[in-house]
């Protein structure tokens, strides 16, 4: 017993700062006078809802695609809504265990997802405004989940580890009542503008998305192009299959979507010393880091800089040797350019409004090229081009 404690417990750490560390580690990456030196100026901005705060929980796929859903719901003419980020993630933690168990633990665990997750958990159990579902139910004003993984981790791992022979039939039922515990029990119905709603009919009458209108893509070379294959990363804890499309469709389908109306979700890579949070930039210098001198290094953010030229295979490689890992998920909102009239996206996160642009980034396409893991947008947003190739009507 006691060993199993000090394992338990060892967990909880490497859980509760995942996405601290991320934050942190992105620290140093800044200039002074960034902001001065950049000099944007939009060219489309699709209206978006407030920026949020994920704080120390990676539940950044159910922030950026729940932020995507509500741009989709003003795209289409309806009121804009605050949807509740936790009730997807809680809907995804109930799955994602049960994955867990028939795997018998073999597979990544963490608050990690995927933006397809939102999609599928809005397809199977609706959705919820965050007045009504806020998954603040452990003595906190916001998302500190460091016990709460650590928890349901090691619950799990007693689960899967159990001396019975089998599975009791209450394992799933346990579980299920520490997430009521955390993040709040889910109600049946709930009064929302003064009429009742299930989650299921909230959904249909009130955010009134068509979940199979909405595509997941990204580029690998290692698969045929223009078909469904599976992306190999941990936290597609669901093995869920996405559109191979080649690398320069990515800002191809992008550029059209924004130029169309559409936003667009973007799970990408983010640790890498050319992104800067705190001066909303990122880029991809022509030398890596490490090959640069100091003088070099300290004025990566000072300005406009060229940039590495992105190819298919600097893309694989940089997938499989772990350089592009799943980090983010942010979501692409708009489009600038810069005072040489280089264009980038204007991208919002989930970390506040604590940056040079409260909250939003300006990232190159050459960065999108290189660290994009995936992105997910409505049918209609693709060029119908590229839509024939992929046989979607």
């Amino acid at each position: 017993m006691k060993k199993l404690l000090i394992l338990f417990f060892a967990a909880l750490p490497i859980l509760a700062t995942a996405q601290d560390d991320l934050v942190k580690k992105l620290d140093a990456n800044k200039s002074d006078s960034a902001k001065k030196k950049f000099v944007f100026k939009e060219v489309i901005n699709i209206e978006n809802t407030s920026v949020k705060n994920q704080a120390s929980s990676g539940t950044c796929w159910s922030y950026s695609t729940n932020s995507f859903l509500e741009s989709e719901m003003i795209r289409m003419g309806k009121k804009p809504l605050d949807l509740s980020e936790l009730y997807s993630a809680r809907c995804v933690y109930h799955e994602k265990a049960i994955n867990y168990v028939r795997l018998h633990g073999s597979l990544s665990w963490g608050d990690g997802g995927e933006c397809h997750d939102v999609i599928n958990m809005y397809a199977k159990y609706g959705a919820m405004p965050q007045s009504i579902y806020t998954g603040l139910h452990y003595g906190t004003t916001k998302n500190k989940f460091g016990e709460f993984q650590g928890v349901l981790k090691g619950m799990l791992d007693a689960i899967v580890r159990n001396s019975n022979g089998k599975l009791t039939t209450s394992w799933l039922k346990a579980y299920d009542a520490v997430l009521d515990a955390y993040l709040g029990e889910v109600p049946s119905s709930f009064e929302w503008n003064g009429k009742k709603y299930t989650p299921k009919s909230f959904a249909d009458e009130v955010v009134g998305i068509n979940p199979a209108d909405y595509i997941e893509m990204s580029s690998i070379t290692t698969a045929p192009y223009y078909k469904k294959t599976l992306l190999l990363i941990p936290d597609n804890w669901s093995f869920d299959k996405l559109y191979n499309v080649k690398m320069h469709d990515l800002t191809k389908i992008i550029d059209h979507a924004l130029k169309n109306g559409y936003t667009v979700a973007w799970a990408a890579d983010v640790s890498e010393r050319y992104f800067s949070w705190k001066n909303g930039v990122a880029i991809v210098p022509e030398k890596d880091y490490e090959d640069m001198n100091d003088s070099e290094q300290k004025v990566m953010f000072n300005g406009p800089k060229t940039e590495r030229v992105i190819t298919p295979e600097m893309r694989q490689l940089a997938f499989d040797n772990y350089e592009t890992t799943d980090d983010h998920g942010m979501h692409i909102v708009g489009m600038a350019t810069d005072q040489n009239g280089k264009e980038y996206y204007i991208v919002k996160n989930s970390w506040g409004a604590k940056n040079d642009y409260k909250g939003y980034l300006y990232v190159s396409k050459a960065y999108v090229l290189y660290k994009t893991t995936a992105i997910l947008l409505n049918k209609g947003g693709i060029p119908a081009e590229i839509r024939g190739k992929m046989n979607i009507d």
